[in-house]
């Protein structure tokens, strides 16, 4: 109940001149606080002027100091005149401040107090606010009784109860915790043993959220920790098995001094958020350490930043990395080779690194010399000297080589071939007496010799030095605990992956506790290795295409992925659905001699009838189309099959609409390049601007007629098809 609803005092309203004013004059305006004063009748010891105009909140410290009272006093006296009550704001009910939200307790300078079913308090130094009354009733839906308190205090409550460090103390607060403090992580001294903290640095809210959120990422076998901002409310997200989840939501203000944090423990500048910028930190979490590799990026005015975290404690041989006995067996027979060059694909995540690190384990007798260049160092390695690639001070991956070269290496590890320097310097070290092991970016182990030739290398070069390639993925390994049997009839999704991969699932991810309920846990390497004998060399030579290539490796004993995934799902230990979300799309045919075949439509619209008339217009012209009735069914069918040559795409859908949609396309490595034509009912030149902005291929009303939908539909396909 504000002042308005209040009974009124004796002696009028404040703010008019109560007393009789001779006829024809009009009483002057008073400040209603003045007003209450002057009834309460308490003397002044200095002229009091506050223009009627005055907000509330500036007022109170002048009409106090007028009166050389204290503004809790004046409290009492405003309180006493409107007959409400003295706001306890020390006594306030912390359920009945979420209830405002932060903006609106400031611009009318109002704190919450206390709250029932029907009714909210609200502490106010102007219980003549009907602005505020009517705000905060609207926002609650609850009836607003106003208490009074000082300006200042309330300014106080607010800056408190919104302030980043009360936001992680809430964070804290509704988690179940052991305890967690600033020894809960360690941090490590980057180069030597001995174990550190930042004794200037208390163990404050901040400390211990980023402590908890670095302590259950590795607790639950992240591989990496993405902290990412949002307009109002950030998250985190694990990547768990190759998969991201999320783990929490923050509010900014306590994620922009989790992100700070983090930048002390790696040494990044915390005061330039405008640039991206690259650490490392090592962390102490009982008694293992662990690697810990920050990567901050501006976003939107705010910052991402990405923890990968690697186990140092860990160190695989070959044997452990759960390779299948034949695969294992033909990557022994690469390594030994003293001469030539391996190489090994797969995508960022799939697992390179840790089958090199073991391939040099294997290697590291005593009796040889090996030397790396990588960037960055994943993990320290006993026994074998380590060069980080320094692009700023001239250290890349082509100079390093050439440096390395005069060391008088027998092995030499190469992170990353990505350009013809580096590639030419590779191969003179492989053709001199060296056994060279390095990554490339390619699709398998065949697409390897393209990838070289693609780097400026003769094709008569790479027959002569390539000793093989040895391409991998990992797929997540179905969790013991929940797995069931496949007994019965299968799921439309299991037949129709029967039919595309020639047979049935032996189990079925269900999911429990123990996975997080997503049926999985710990993940499998599907690994192909191509051994380059004499039939295949000659193929190279000679040039020959993919499809060759791979007829020849696999009947020289090469198992390409896809036959070792099935193999897994043979024995149980992976699914179906897990083996197409990692491979993808099976390449069986040659490229150069596959048939185009009829243009694939993929038609998203939540309309019926709209998608069997757009089904209907285009399997006349003989187009294969398939259908969605909204944007995320659109994604599930792209995850598992992109090679769409178009979609169809309508711009209004509930659940996630046609913009929402487009952004996914655009954004997945897959189906970047997939045209899209957008459908959409109000036309107009911005909406045309904005969609192509998006990365629509074009655009076209609903209300288009037949043929002239069927045109765009045609010139968007043969665009994207030259």
């Amino acid at each position: 109940m504000s002042a308005e609803n209040a009974p009124a005092p004796e002696g009028g309203a404040p703010g008019t001149a109560s007393e009789a004013a001779p006829p024809g004059h009009r009483p002057r305006p008073v400040h209603w606080l003045v007003r209450i004063v002057d009834r309460a009748g308490i003397e002044r010891s200095q002229e009091l002027e506050v223009p009627p105009g005055t907000p509330a909140r500036d007022a109170w410290g002048m009409v106090a100091r007028a009166l050389q009272i204290t503004e809790d006093e004046l409290a009492e006296l405003v309180a006493e005149y409107f007959r409400l009550d003295v706001a306890d704001i020390v006594a306030a009910d912390p359920n009945a401040a979420l209830l405002i939200p932060e903006a609106m307790a400031r611009k009318h300078l109002v704190y919450p107090v206390g709250e029932t079913d029907r009714a909210i308090a609200v502490a106010t130094c102007d219980p003549t606010d009907v602005e505020a009354e009517r705000a905060v009733g609207f926002t609650t839906g609850r009836t607003t009784i106003f208490r009074v308190a000082p300006p200042s205090a309330i300014q106080e409550a607010i800056d408190a109860r919104f302030s980043p460090e009360h936001a992680v103390e809430s964070i804290l607060g509704n988690l179940e915790l052991d305890e967690v403090g600033e020894d809960a992580v360690k941090l490590v001294e980057e180069m030597g043993p001995e174990e550190i903290t930042e004794s200037d640095v208390q163990a404050t809210p901040v400390v211990k959220l980023t402590n908890l959120i670095i302590r259950d990422g590795i607790s639950q076998g992240a591989s990496d920790i993405h902290i990412e901002p949002g307009r109002k409310v950030g998250a985190v997200r694990y990547r768990v098995d190759g998969v991201l989840r999320k783990h929490m939501d923050l509010p900014m203000s306590a994620l922009n001094r989790v992100i700070s944090r983090v930048k002390i423990l790696s040494n990044l500048d915390i005061a330039d958020r405008l640039r991206p910028q690259d650490g490392k930190a090592r962390v102490r979490i009982g008694n293992l350490n662990y690697d810990l590799r920050i990567s901050t990026l501006p976003a939107g005015g705010a910052e991402k930043c990405v923890i990968r975290i690697l186990d140092s404690s860990k160190s695989l041989n070959l044997d452990d990395l759960d390779f299948p006995s034949l695969e294992i067996e033909r990557l022994r027979d690469l390594l030994v080779h003293r001469e030539g060059i391996v190489v090994v694909t797969g995508p960022t995540g799939s697992g390179k690194t840790t089958t090199l690190y073991a391939a040099l384990r294997e290697l590291a007798d005593g009796k040889v010399n090996i030397t790396t260049v990588e960037d960055p160092i994943e993990y320290e390695l006993p026994a074998i000297t380590q060069t980080q690639v320094e692009p700023k001070q001239g250290l890349t991956f082509a100079s390093a080589l050439r440096s390395i070269l005069r060391q008088d290496p027998d092995v030499i590890l190469v992170g990353e071939i990505r350009d013809p320097e580096t590639a030419k310097v590779a191969i003179q070290a492989a053709m001199t007496g060296h056994l060279v092991l390095a990554t490339v970016h390619a699709n398998d182990a065949v697409s390897a010799v393209a990838r070289l030739a693609d780097l400026d290398l003769q094709h008569s070069t790479i027959s002569q030095t390539l000793r093989g390639a040895v391409a991998q993925r990992l797929v997540r390994r179905a969790c013991p605990a929940c797995a069931e049997p496949v007994r019965g009839q299968l799921t439309p999704d299991e037949q129709r992956l029967t039919e595309r991969h020639g047979m049935e699932p032996v189990v079925r991810a269900v999911g429990c506790t123990e996975c997080g309920f997503t049926g999985y846990r710990g993940r499998l390497p599907v690994v192909e290795v191509m051994t380059a004998g004499p039939r295949l060399q000659g193929a190279i030579e000679q040039r020959k295409g993919w499809a060759t290539l791979t007829r020849v490796a696999t009947q020289g004993g090469m198992r390409t992925m896809h036959q070792v995934a099935l193999d897994q799902v043979v024995q149980g230990k992976t699914t179906l659905v897990e083996v197409e979300r990692v491979l993808g799309q099976v390449i069986e045919e040659e490229p150069e001699e596959a048939e185009t075949g009829p243009p694939r439509v993929l038609v998203v619209d939540d309309e019926e009838d709209a998608r069997i008339m757009i089904r209907t217009l285009l399997e006349r012209e003989d187009y294969v189309v398939a259908e969605a009735e909204d944007g995320k069914k659109a994604i599930e069918i792209l995850e598992k099959d992109p090679g769409y040559d178009l979609v169809v795409l309508d711009l209004q859908m509930p659940e996630m609409d046609g913009y929402e949609t487009l952004k996914w396309i655009r954004g997945n490595v897959q189906t970047t390049a997939l045209p899209v034509l957008v459908r959409t009912g109000t036309g107009s030149d911005e909406i045309e601007a904005e969609l192509l902005r998006a990365g629509a291929d074009d655009y076209v009303d609903k209300s288009v007629d037949a043929p002239r939908f069927l045109a765009r539909v045609g010139a968007v396909i043969r665009r994207t098809r030259v």
